[in-house]
C-alpha cells in the first residue's frame, strides 16, 4: 500500500476546483482496501470514496483519507432468454462502459451515454437521463464495508433507489437503519439488460430525433448516437468548461400546487409522474429567474442550459467551492422566493 500524500485534486473533479488531498491511496483492487484496514494508523481514520469526481463540489482541502477508486475490468456474467447480465469495475469510465456494451451487442444502456463519471458512482447517484434509470438495468453490486472490512452484495431493493439517491447517500441513524454514506466502497456493478431489447423513446428530445430523422424504429446505436449530439449540445464538455452536470435535482409537486404554479406561469416545462405526482424542471424555474448566464466570481450559470453551473475562471484562475456555493444558494433563494420551491443539490459538497 502506498499512501500519497499532498495530492493535487484539480484533475480528479470535473468543476477543475483547486484543491488537495492530504493523504490519498490508489484503490486497485480489494486488497488495496484490505491493506488500508489493516494498517494501524489508517485502520480508524475518516476516510472519503472518490471515484471520477463528477458530482462534488470541493470547498476546500480535503482532510480524511481518499480512497481513489481505479477498479477496471469488463465482463459478460450470464447471458439468458430475457437478460444480459454485465459487470464492470467501479473505477471504469461510465460512457465508455456504456459505448462497450453496445459494441459486444448487449443493449439497454445507450439512454445513459456520455454522463460523466464512473461506474462505481452511478448506483449512488442512480444516474438516469432520457427516461430511463440506473434502477432500470441494475443486477447488484459488490463493495467493502470500511469499518469492518467484509465484503458485501446488495440486490436492488436493499439499495434503495429512489430520484437521484440511494442508501450509499444516507447515513445510518441507528442499529437497524442501514444508511451507508461514508461507510461503503463499491468494487463492481453488475447490470441486467432485459431481452428482447425495447428502445425507450418516450422522452421529448428524442421525439424530435425521431420527427427530425424519419426514423421512428431506431437501433440501440442510433439512440446512443442521438444522446451523445444532444447533450453535446445541451451541455458543456468538463474537460473544456469545468462542471458537475446538472447541479439541481427536478423537484416534485402536488397536481395543486403544480396548477397554482401554471396559474401564475402558464408556459412552466412539467412532467406527470406515475405516482401521481407533477415533476418541474428546475433548469426553467433558474432560467425563469434569470439566471442563465450569471456569474458570482468565477462561478457561472452555463448560458445553453440554467441547470448548469461552471467554472468560468478556468485552469488559470480556477472557480473555488465557495463562490459555487454562493451562486448555488442565491438560485436557491430566487427560485423558493418566486416559487415557493426549493431547490436540492445533485452534487456531494465535501
Amino acid at each position: 500500500m502506498i499512501v500519497e500524500h499532498n495530492v493535487p485534486l484539480q484533475q480528479h473533479n470535473s468543476f477543475g476546483i483547486v484543491a488537495r488531498a492530504q493523504h490519498l491511496v490508489r484503490v486497485a483492487g480489494e486488497a488495496d482496501v484490505a491493506a488500508v484496514l489493516a494498517d494501524a494508523e489508517w485502520r480508524g481514520a475518516p476516510k472519503f470514496v472518490l471515484g471520477g469526481g463528477s458530482n462534488i463540489v470541493l470547498t476546500g482541502d480535503v482532510k480524511p483519507l481518499v480512497l481513489k477508486v481505479e477498479i477496471k475490468g469488463r465482463r459478460l456474467v450470464e447471458e439468458t432468454p430475457r437478460a444480459w447480465i454485465v459487470e464492470a469495475g467501479a473505477g471504469e469510465t461510465w460512457h465508455e462502459v456504456v459505448r462497450w456494451t453496445l459494441e459486444q451487442g448487449h443493449l439497454g444502456l445507450e439512454n445513459l451515454a456520455l454522463i460523466p463519471g464512473t461506474v462505481g458512482g452511478a448506483p449512488v447517484q442512480n444516474i438516469g437521463a432520457y427516461g430511463v434509470e440506473l434502477q432500470d438495468r441494475f443486477d447488484s453490486l459488490d463493495a467493502i464495508d470500511l469499518e469492518t472490512g467484509r465484503s458485501f452484495t446488495l440486490d436492488a431493493a436493499q439499495c434503495a433507489f429512489g430520484y437521484r439517491d440511494s442508501v450509499f447517500k444516507h447515513t445510518a441513524s441507528g442499529e437497524n437503519d442501514f444508511g451507508l454514506a461514508g461507510r461503503a466502497l463499491i468494487t463492481r456493478v453488475r447490470f441486467r439488460l432485459p431481452r428482447p431489447w425495447k428502445p425507450v423513446l418516450g422522452y421529448l428530445d428524442l421525439e424530435r430525433k425521431m420527427a427530425e430523422t424519419g426514423n421512428f424504429t431506431p437501433s440501440a446505436t442510433e439512440i446512443f448516437d442521438w444522446v451523445c449530439a444532444i447533450r453535446t449540445v445541451k451541455l458543456p464538455d468538463w474537460r473544456v468548461l469545468g462542471n458537475a452536470g446538472s447541479f439541481f435535482k427536478n423537484p416534485t409537486v402536488t397536481p395543486e400546487q403544480c396548477a397554482d404554479i401554471i396559474a401564475r406561469d402558464p408556459k412552466i416545462v412539467h412532467y406527470p409522474m406515475a405516482d401521481g405526482s407533477i415533476k418541474l424542471a428546475a433548469g426553467w424555474l433558474i432560467d425563469a429567474c434569470g439566471w442563465k448566464g450569471k456569474s458570482v466570481g468565477n462561478a457561472g450559470v452555463y448560458e445553453k442550459q440554467a441547470l448548469v453551473l461552471v467554472n468560468r475562471g478556468g485552469a488559470a484562475h480556477p472557480v473555488t467551492g465557495g463562490e459555487v456555493m454562493t451562486l448555488a444558494k442565491a438560485i436557491q433563494t430566487s427560485v423558493y422566493e418566486r416559487f415557493g420551491i426549493r431547490l436540492e443539490p445533485e452534487p456531494v459538497v465535501v
